[in-house]
C-alpha cells in the first residue's frame, strides 16, 4: 500500500473531470478523495496500483479535459474506507482555467430530439460535456454557486443526476431542465407574445421575412433568412452596414455543400465541438443573394452550437440564415434584455439567463490548408498559451492595440488570451475591455498586476488605459508584437518576419504597414520596408483608396479616368495636390494595406472603405477569377521596394483593357514577391534560415501562397501562423512575451 497526493492542472474543471477521476480511482480499488482547490485538482490516493491510475489518467480523460501538468507527492497514509469526491476549496492556485463554451453534444442533442425524453424541446439542455463555460462563470472553483445558474436551483430530478458520480452530469454546472432551468419568451417590441413554443414562432417569423434577434450563449444575433433579398437589405439598411458580408449558420454539412467547397480539414473545423465560423470559398451553385456576400468569392459560414440553434432549424422550413453579432458596429454585442427588445429587430427571442462574458463567434480561414485564425473567441477562450521562452514570473496585463483588440493576463510561463474585444475607441468596447479584465483576474486568480505592456502609439485609448494601473508600463512596437506572437508559435529565438498589415505606429512616428524585421523576441530591427507614400487627409485616405491612389501616381493625366469617383471631382483633384505640396494633413506610411487599396480603387473595384479591409478583400476576390499571368515591374533599391511604379503598371494596363481580374492578381503576385525578396535579403545579411509572415495582409490566401512559394522555392523555412491571429488579435500576446522578457 502506497499514499500518494496528485495535483492536476489543466483543463480540469466543469469538464466532468471528478467523476472521471472517481469512476477511474473505484475500478482501481483505490481510496481517498478527489476535489477542488480554485484552480487546480487534488487528487488523494492510496492503494497499489497508483502507477496505473495515474497512467490512464492522462491516457481516458473526458472530451474536453486536457491535463498541461501533474505532480506527486508522497504522503502519509490515512486509511481511508473508500473514495468519495469531496466539496471544493479556495485554498491553492495555480494556472489552471476553465473551459470555453463547447458546442451541444451527440447525447444532449439526442434528447431534445426524443419526444420520450423530459428534455424534449429544452433549449438549455448541457452536460459536462458540453454547454456553457466561460460566458456563465463568474469566479473560481468553478461551482454552481459561481455562475449564473446559481440563479436556477435544480429539481429532485436534476439533483439526483447533479449528485451521481456515474452520471454524465455530475456536477455539471449548466444543467437544467425544464421545470428549473432558464425559460425563452419571445416579443414583439416591448410586447411579450404568449406562446407555447416562442422558438417555433420565432422560426415562422423568419420565414415571412422578418428580422428576429436571438440571445444565445455568449451574446445576441441578428438572424433572417439567408435566401431573401428583401430581408437581408432591409437589415443591412437597419444596422447601417452597406456592404460588409454577413456570416450565415447552416442546418448541415449537406446544407453548406449546396452552396459552399469543403476541403477535409473544414470539415474537421466546422464540425469541431469548438463550431467557429469557418470562411470557405462559394461554388459553382451558391445562390445566395448577391446581398448577402458582396464582392466576395467567399462567405463565412458556421453549424448550430446551441440546443437552441438545432430546434429553430428543426421548428422550421429554412436550412440558412444569415447569423450577425447584434451590436452597433465597433460596440460590444447586446446581452442585457431589454436593450435588446428595444433594439433594431422586428421580434426578439430572448431567455432570463444572465451572460455574464460576451463572446464572439470564433472566426477561422485556411490558407495552404494551414489554419489560420481571424478571431479567436468563442469555443477557445480562455484556453491559455503557453510561453515557449525563458520569462520572469511577474503578471503581466498587455492590452493589445486600437482595433479588433484581445488583451492577455501572463503569469510564469503561461498567457492567458481574452475573447475578441473589439474597437477601443468606442466608449461602450473600452469598458468591455476594463471589466472583462477584472474578470480574467478572478477566473485565473491572478490578483496583482506587476507590469502592463502597450501599444508604441501613444494616443490609442488601450495606452492611455495601461497608466491606470499604477504601475510600470512597457510599450511595445506593434510588427514587433506581431512578431513574436508568430515566433512563439514556432518556439524560434529569432527570424526574419514579414509585417504586412494596414497600419502600426512606428518608432520614427509614422505609419508602418510593409515591414521587414529582425527580430530575437526582446527586440527587432528595423531591415527594410515598401515605399513611403504620402497619405493626404490622414484616415481619410483609408476610407477613400482612391486619394491614395492620387497620391502613389502623382500624375493629373493618369487620374484623369477616376476624376468621377472624387466627391467633388476636378476641384477636389487639384486641393489634394494643394494639400500634398503643402504638407497640411499629409500622413506618411509605408502600408501595404494602403497599396493593395490603391489597386483596388484603380482598377474600379472598391473606391470607398465601409468596413475595414473592404478594398483589399474585394481584391482578392477579384484575382481569385485570373486566368492569365501578368508582368509587373518589381523594383528595389536602398532596401525598398518601389510600389509607386507597380500601381502606375496597374493603370497603364487597366487603361489598355486588360483584365481586372488578370491585373488584379499580378498585382497581388508582385508585391507578395518584392516583399519576400526583401525578407530573403534581409535573412542573408543576418545568417538565418526561418522566414514569418504576420499581419492582417496575410489573411489574403493568394498573398499568402506566393510569398511561401517565392521563400521557400529559394530554400529557406516560410513560417506562418498556427495558433495565433496573423492580425491584430495576437499583439496581445506578443506584448506580453516581450514584456515578461524585458521587465
Amino acid at each position: 500500500m502506497t499514499a500518494k497526493k496528485i495535483l492536476t492542472q489543466g483543463i480540469v474543471q466543469g469538464v466532468g473531470f471528478r467523476p472521471y477521476v472517481y469512476r477511474l480511482a473505484t475500478d482501481l480499488n483505490l481510496n481517498g478523495y478527489v476535489r477542488n482547490l480554485g484552480n487546480v485538482v487534488e487528487i488523494i490516493l492510496e492503494g497499489n496500483d497508483i502507477d496505473l491510475f495515474i497512467e490512464r489518467l492522462q491516457n481516458e480523460l473526458p472530451p474536453i479535459a486536457r491535463i498541461d501538468s501533474i505532480k506527486v507527492l508522497d504522503i502519509d497514509e490515512k486509511d481511508y474506507d473508500d473514495f468519495k469526491i469531496v466539496e471544493s476549496s479556495d485554498s491553492y492556485s495555480g494556472v489552471s482555467v476553465i473551459p470555453p463554451d463547447i458546442a451541444i453534444c451527440d447525447s444532449c442533442l439526442g434528447e431534445i430530439r426524443n419526444p420520450q425524453d423530459r428534455r424534449y424541446k429544452y433549449p438549455f439542455n448541457a452536460c459536462t460535456d458540453c454547454g456553457p463555460r466561460f460566458t456563465v462563470i463568474d469566479s473560481v472553483p468553478y461551482d454552481r454557486d459561481k455562475t449564473s445558474m446559481d440563479e436556477f436551483p435544480l429539481c429532485d430530478e436534476c439533483l439526483v443526476e447533479y449528485r451521481n458520480p456515474l452520471d454524465r452530469r455530475y456536477h455539471g454546472e449548466a444543467i437544467c431542465c425544464s421545470d428549473c432551468g432558464p425559460q425563452m419568451a419571445i416579443y414583439n417590441g416591448n410586447s411579450m407574445i404568449e406562446s407555447d413554443n416562442p422558438i417555433k414562432l420565432g422560426a415562422d417569423k423568419l420565414k415571412e421575412g422578418k428580422i428576429l434577434a436571438i440571445k444565445g450563449i455568449g451574446g445576441t444575433h441578428l438572424v433572417v433568412d439567408a435566401y431573401n433579398d428583401n430581408a437581408i437589405t432591409e437589415l443591412r439598411s437597419r444596422l447601417n452596414r452597406p456592404n460588409q458580408a454577413f456570416a450565415v449558420m447552416s442546418s448541415d454539412l449537406n446544407a453548406i455543400k449546396r452552396y459552399a467547397k469543403l476541403s477535409a480539414r473544414e470539415i474537421e473545423t466546422i464540425t469541431s465541438n469548438k463550431r467557429p465560423i469557418v470562411i470557405l470559398k462559394k461554388n459553382d451553385n451558391y445562390n445566395f443573394p448577391e446581398s448577402l456576400s458582396p464582392g466576395l468569392h467567399n462567405i463565412g459560414v458556421m453549424l448550430p452550437y446551441s440546443p437552441m440553434h438545432y430546434l429553430l432549424f428543426d421548428e422550421g422550413e429554412i436550412d440558412t440564415y444569415v447569423m450577425t453579432s447584434a451590436n452597433i458596429p465597433g460596440e460590444p454585442m447586446m446581452i442585457d434584455n431589454e436593450e435588446i427588445i428595444n433594439g433594431i429587430s422586428d421580434y426578439s427571442l430572448i431567455h432570463n439567463r444572465n451572460i455574464l462574458n460576451r463572446c464572439d463567434d470564433s472566426v477561422i480561414r485556411f490558407r495552404n490548408d494551414e489554419l489560420s485564425f481571424i478571431r479567436r473567441s468563442r469555443g477557445y477562450t480562455p484556453e491559455p498559451y503557453t510561453i515557449n521562452y525563458d520569462v520572469n514570473d511577474l503578471n503581466v496585463l498587455s492590452l493589445g492595440p486600437e482595433l479588433d483588440v484581445t488583451f492577455c493576463l501572463a503569469t510564469e510561463g503561461i498567457a492567458y488570451p481574452s475573447q475578441h474585444i473589439g474597437n477601443t475607441n468606442k466608449v461602450k468596447t473600452l469598458d468591455f475591455l476594463k471589466s472583462s479584465i477584472k474578470h480574467m483576474k478572478r477566473i485565473t486568480k491572478i490578483c496583482n498586476i506587476d507590469a502592463v505592456a502597450c501599444d508604441l502609439h501613444p494616443q490609442f485609448f488601450t495606452t492611455k488605459l495601461a497608466y491606470e494601473f499604477g504601475v510600470d508600463v512597457i510599450p511595445v512596437q506593434h510588427h514587433h508584437a506581431h512578431a513574436v506572437a508568430l515566433a512563439n508559435d514556432h518556439e524560434v529565438d529569432e527570424m526574419i518576419v514579414i509585417a504586412a498589415d494596414g497600419t502600426g505606429y512606428g518608432d520614427d512616428h509614422t505609419s508602418w504597414g510593409g515591414e521587414i524585421l529582425y527580430t530575437d523576441i526582446k527586440d527587432y530591427e528595423r531591415m527594410a520596408h515598401l515605399e513611403r507614400q504620402k497619405m493626404p487627409g490622414g484616415d481619410l485616405a483609408t476610407r477613400y483608396p482612391i486619394r491614395m491612389l492620387l497620391s502613389i501616381l502623382k500624375d493629373e493625366k493618369m487620374i484623369k479616368n477616376y476624376v468621377k469617383h472624387f466627391k467633388y471631382g476636378e476641384i477636389e483633384i487639384k486641393n489634394i495636390f494643394r494639400q500634398l505640396d503643402a504638407g497640411i494633413n499629409v500622413g506618411v506610411t509605408t502600408s501595404t494595406g494602403r497599396v493593395l487599396d490603391s489597386v483596388s480603387a484603380a482598377l474600379e473595384i472598391c473606391n470607398e472603405r465601409t468596413y475595414e479591409g473592404e478594398a483589399s478583400m474585394k481584391l482578392e476576390s477579384a484575382a481569385y477569377y485570373s486566368t492569365n499571368d501578368l508582368e509587373l515591374p518589381l523594383i528595389i533599391e536602398d532596401n525598398v521596394l518601389n510600389t509607386s511604379e507597380i500601381l502606375r503598371e496597374v493603370v497603364n494596363l487597366y487603361s489598355k483593357g486588360y483584365k481586372k481580374s488578370d491585373i488584379a492578381c499580378a498585382a497581388q503576385k508582385t508585391i507578395a514577391e518584392g516583399l519576400s525578396e526583401l525578407a530573403i535579403q534581409s535573412a542573408d545579411k543576418k545568417g538565418l534560415e526561418d522566414i514569418g509572415a504576420t499581419g492582417g495582409v496575410f489573411y489574403n490566401e493568394a498573398i499568402t501562397d506566393a510569398v511561401k512559394n517565392y521563400i521557400e522555392s529559394k530554400e529557406y523555412n516560410f513560417l506562418q501562423h498556427k495558433n495565433t491571429c496573423c492580425g491584430d488579435g495576437s499583439v496581445s500576446l506578443g506584448q506580453a512575451i516581450v514584456a515578461k522578457i524585458k521587465k
